[in-house]
């Protein structure tokens, strides 16, 4: 399957903004996601992207995170602004091989980069 890798997380103060990416090799034509997991929590959805550029986004982001793709450099962004110590997690992109994204079950993606971690401190 498609290799997926993560980067761009770190430590940032509450209030702060981070850039996320995943690159895709060698390419990713179906849906993308964000996942995120913190320690002792169930893996959650954060967002999705179509291979057309329609994205959706779970309840908890209110507005302040934005997933995008770059088809040309096959790479994945998750903008986040605004981060709370809430948003504190492993953040792991996925994709899956069907072209349009079906919500955030983790049956429906068969490729998982390995992750980057957040870290919000107040």
């Amino acid at each position: 399957q498609v290799q997926l890798v993560e980067s761009g997380g770190g430590s940032v103060q509450a209030g702060g903004s981070l850039r996320l990416s995943c690159a895709a090799s060698p390419v990713s034509y179906g849906c993308m996601a964000w996942f995120r997991q913190a320690p002792g929590k169930e893996r959650e959805g954060v967002a999705t992207i179509a291979s057309d550029g329609r994205a959706t986004y779970s309840d908890f982001v209110e507005g302040r995170f934005t997933i995008s793709q770059d088809n040309a450099k096959n790479t994945l962004y998750l903008q986040m602004n605004g981060l709370t110590p809430e948003d504190t997690a492993m953040y792991l992109c996925a994709a899956s091989i069907w072209r349009t994204c079906s919500g955030f079950s983790v049956k429906s993606y068969n490729s998982w980069g390995q992750g980057t971690q957040v870290t919000v401190s107040s």
